[in-house]
């Protein structure tokens, strides 16, 4: 199992936007991703669900776990979190 804890870079945190960039992505890739918010109620979230994102309530600059069997899941979608996707 990979992860990677990364912090959020969009303005907005993981909402409406980000949120729908993210699950799109994760979709892309036949293992589950899961999100964790660090801090928060420890409940993963799936990453390809918008709404399981919005749900989690990450702000920009909360700390984020993305973790799956697929490092380089692991990778495409802790690289997206990280940036600013509202720019």
């Amino acid at each position: 199992m990979a992860s990677k804890t990364v912090i959020v870079g969009s303005a907005v945190g993981l909402h409406a936007r980000p949120a729908s960039i993210v699950a799109d992505a994760a979709s892309e890739f036949d293992d589950d991703i899961e999100l964790v918010k660090v801090g928060g109620d420890d409940e993963p979230a799936d990453a390809a669900s918008a709404m399981m994102i919005m749900a989690m309530g990450a702000e920009k600059g909360d700390q984020v776990i993305v973790t799956s069997d697929d490092e380089a899941a692991v990778e495409a979608i802790a690289a997206l979190i990280e940036k600013d996707l509202d720019a």
